[in-house]
Parts: structure tokens; C-alpha cells; sequence
């Protein structure tokens, strides 16, 4: 995938540095790209019509609007392939859907092989009926899953990261935040719905969500007055252009090769780590989880790309070195390889979750 100098200077900032809601999100990535929003918007058209990006959205912090967690599945060798096929096609609550192999196939969790992760709408189902439902489908033999206790960072920008060297940081120690439930009225989420959609090429416009504010009865300004306090409330998330970067290694974007970190510190430690890990700039993501006994007790776990897979084991280094330099102690570390993924959002409208139970065939 080869991107122009314009592309890289929209995409530095289009891709997760847009953070909360913006009324006229197009002009705010002109403004700090220090480009027109006309030639925003046309590049954006083109990349999105070439493939090269796969979609434009607004994202929400899905953690508080629904029950969720990152879930690992034990499943037959014979099985993985159809198994991630179905999920992909079948299960629109099954956001990531990636096939992984351990850097130890003795290593605690190793036989967890696809890893997912799902949003099961408040009220509807919890997450593990929901996991022991897809079991009957996909044939597999365990599940675990790894809900969120906090998160330490949250925003894939590989333009940004391409170039990055192994041990980069921020300044400051992110904050960890914690999922909350906000109480939210019919119209809050009938402008949620509306926004999450990804833009169609005809919303690629100065005020793109126009028809989707016409479409609720609304005008602009109340549609953006609801998004705007929908984003005080902590549950709106970015405005993010997602690259496709399935296609192999591209210097360009620092994508081509990707790893899911696990460590496991002394109790106690875990919001310290947490923070230490996410500070690396290279992690798209990073949250304290409980793993469990199943993989080594592991708490903190956190998503690096690089070109290639040496870059994966580098920034893996250069972070094990610094918790070392801070005193943090690791009674366990992973690595787990993604061999082949795909990236959808989740769905968390609670309608739809009870169409698709009514349209699901029990076996």
C-alpha cells in the first residue's frame, strides 16, 4: 500500500487523533494537518474507494454501553479455520476475530488459539451464555473470558507510530481508566446508533452527520448538543479513519506484523505495570485484564505492530527492560503471534441483539 506525503500528513492525525465528538470533524483534521478540508475530504474519498482505508467512524467507548471482554477460545487444529469464518460472518457482537500461535507452545494459554472480542448489549445476555451459545456453532472446546478491569491506552494511529524506535514513551504516565455505566435516555441512544455507523462516501461532506440528524427528526445543532453531552459523559470514544493493513509489511504505516503482549506481576502492582506498559507509545492497546490461572496469571495485556516481526520482538524487549528498570518484578510474559485477522466494530444496539437470537438456528 503506498501512501503520498498528503495521505501521511492526513492520516497522522485522522486515524486517532481526533479524540471526543466533533461537529465538523473534517475541518478539525485540515486544521492540524495544516492542509484545506477540501483536499482532506477528496484524499479521504479516494483512499476510502481504493480500499486503502477501510473505514471512517465515530468510535464510542463501547465498555460502558455494553458487557464485554477480550475472549480466548480452545478449539481443534481442524476447526480454527471454519471456526473463524463463522464468527466473522455470523456474529455481529464479535468485534476482533484473530488466529494466534504462542512464542511458547508450552507456555500457560497456548492452546487458546483464536481470540476475539465481543459486546453483549445490557440486559440482553451475559457474556458467558453468550460464549456457550457460539460454542454449539464453532466447535470449541473452552472459552475464557478477559473483561476489562481498566485501560491504559486505546488508539491504533500506525501512520503516527511508523519510524517509532523500541523503548519510545510518553512524558507522562497515562491514567488508568476504569469502565463506567452511564444512564442514558431514548434519544441518547438513538443518537449513539446513528453515530457509530461508519460514514458513507456521500457523509465525506463539511457536516457529515447531516442526513443521520434529519433521519432522527433533528436538526444539527441538536443532534451535535446530545453528542456533545454524550461525550461528557465519557462514552463517546474517537472520530478514526481505520487503514487496511492486512495486506503485508508497509514501512509506511509500521503495520505488516502484530503481537498480543501478556505479563503477570506481584498483586498489587498491576495499575503500575499497566501504566509503565501503556506509556510505550508502540502499544495501540493496552488494559489490565484478569487472565486467570489459564495463562500464567497474567494481568496486563497490550497489542504492538511493526513491519515485520522482529520489530514486534523488539518493542517487546525494550518494554521488559524498562518494568525491570522500575523495580516490577514478571512472574510470567507471553507472546502471541497474529497470524490472520479481521477488525469489525461490535454491535451493541439491544434490537438488534434480539433479532439475531430469533434469526440464530439452534443446534
Amino acid at each position: 500500500m503506498q501512501l503520498s506525503p498528503v495521505d501521511l500528513k492526513i492520516l497522522a492525525i485522522a486515524e486517532d487523533q481526533l479524540k471526543g465528538f466533533h461537529r465538523y470533524p473534517f475541518q478539525a483534521i485540515a486544521e492540524r494537518s495544516g492542509l484545506d478540508e477540501g483536499t482532506v475530504l477528496e484524499r479521504l474519498r479516494t483512499l476510502l474507494a481504493e480500499g486503502k482505508v477501510r473505514r471512517i467512524r465515530q468510535t464510542l467507548l463501547s465498555t460502558g454501553l455494553a458487557d464485554g471482554a477480550l475472549i480466548a477460545w480452545q478449539i481443534p487444529e481442524e476447526r480454527l479455520e471454519s471456526a473463524w469464518e463463522w464468527l466473522r460472518l455470523h456474529d455481529p457482537f464479535t468485534g476482533h476475530v484473530v488466529l494466534r500461535s504462542c512464542d511458547r507452545p508450552n507456555a500457560p494459554g497456548a492452546d487458546y488459539r483464536l481470540w476475539t472480542t465481543l459486546k453483549v448489549p445490557v440486559g440482553c445476555n451475559t457474556v458467558d451464555a453468550h460464549c456457550r451459545l457460539l460454542m454449539q456453532h464453532i466447535g470449541a472446546t473452552d472459552f475464557a473470558p478477559l473483561p476489562v478491569v481498566g485501560m491504559f491506552a486505546l488508539g491504533v494511529g500506525h501512520v503516527r507510530r511508523a519510524g517509532l524506535k523500541p523503548g519510545d514513551k510518553t512524558e507522562e504516565l497515562p491514567r488508568m481508566q476504569r469502565p463506567v455505566r452511564p444512564q442514558l435516555s431514548e434519544l441518547d441512544w438513538q443518537v449513539l446508533m446513528a453515530l457509530k455507523e461508519s460514514l458513507t462516501p456521500a457523509e465525506l461532506v463539511h457536516a457529515p452527520w447531516e442526513q443521520r440528524a434529519r433521519a432522527l427528526g433533528l436538526s444539527y445543532d441538536e443532534f451535535c448538543s446530545v453528542a456533545e453531552s454524550l461525550d461528557a459523559r465519557k462514552v463517546i470514544g474517537r472520530f478514526a479513519t481505520f487503514l487496511n493493513h492486512t495486506g503485508g509489511s508497509n514501512k509506511q504505516t509500521g503495520t505488516g506484523a502484530a503481537g498480543l503482549f501478556h505479563w503477570a506481576v506481584p498483586p498489587g502492582l498491576e495499575e503500575r505495570a499497566g501504566a509503565e506498559c501503556g506509556r510505550h507509545i508502540c502499544m495501540t492497546h493496552c488494559y489490565w485484564r484478569s487472565g486467570g490461572e489459564k495463562f500464567g496469571g497474567a494481568q496486563i495485556m497490550g497489542v504492538v505492530h511493526s513491519p515485520d516481526w522482529e520489530g514486534v520482538l523488539r518493542h517487546k524487549a525494550a518494554i521488559d527492560s524498562h518494568l525491570a528498570d522500575c523495580g516490577i518484578p514478571l512472574l510470567h510474559t507471553a507472546i502471541f503471534r497474529s497470524e490472520k485477522a479481521i477488525i469489525n466494530p461490535s454491535e451493541i444496539d439491544p434490537a438488534r441483539y434480539a433479532e439475531w437470537q430469533k434469526r440464530l438456528q439452534p443446534l
